[in-house]
């Protein structure tokens, strides 16, 4: 695939760093959003419930062969996960309607998740700052996100990383950021 993104800061605060997703990491990646969406089954949520039944639907393997999965590493460990779609999928399409086009001047984030043992540390943040921040897309000009309705805590966590609220589709609310890249 042609790239049509640079990674200019590859260095998260503490020893991170964040690169392209390889192949041969995806059961790691698989593991890591496996264990989230078992913390969030554990809160009483159903969000990510569909991979505790074997069903991605943002199809994680092929995302990582279209380099649109981004890694956290501290030192060789993967900590943090975050999926950045250079073209809209059908989920996009659905919750965004008319603002969502083939080629628009959007990224579209999903799947942002951090190890569990780095909860509360300010990773979650600063994996969210460096999507808007350290890496630039080609005609893209702001970064897009859903989350589900009834977790106040995440609808509060991306409004204090300055994403905008957008409004609610469903049972989702909708968030977007001006890439400062770009």
């Amino acid at each position: 695939m042609k790239t049509d993104f640079t990674i200019i800061n590859p260095y998260i605060e503490g020893n991170y760093t964040v690169s392209v997703a390889k192949t041969e990491e995806a059961d790691e990646i698989m593991s890591l959003l496996l264990d989230t969406a078992k913390w969030l089954q554990t809160k009483g949520s159903q969000q990510w419930g569909e991979l505790l039944k074997g069903h991605d639907s943002h199809n994680t393997v092929g995302s990582i062969q279209q380099e649109e999965v981004f890694v956290c590493k501290h030192y060789n460990e993967i900590v943090g996960v975050v999926i950045l779609k250079r073209q809209p999928s059908s989920w996009d399409y659905q919750l965004w309607g008319s603002k969502v086009y083939v080629d628009d001047e959007a990224i579209y984030l999903h799947r942002l998740t951090i190890s569990r043992k780095r909860a509360n540390s300010g990773l979650g943040s600063a994996l969210l700052n460096w999507c808007d921040s350290a890496i630039s897309f080609r005609n893209k000009k702001v970064i897009r996100l859903d989350c589900i309705a009834s977790n106040a805590q995440l609808f509060s966590f991306y409004e204090s990383n300055r994403y905008q609220y957008m409004g609610q589709v469903g049972d989702f609310k909708l968030f977007e950021k001006k890439l400062l890249t770009n």
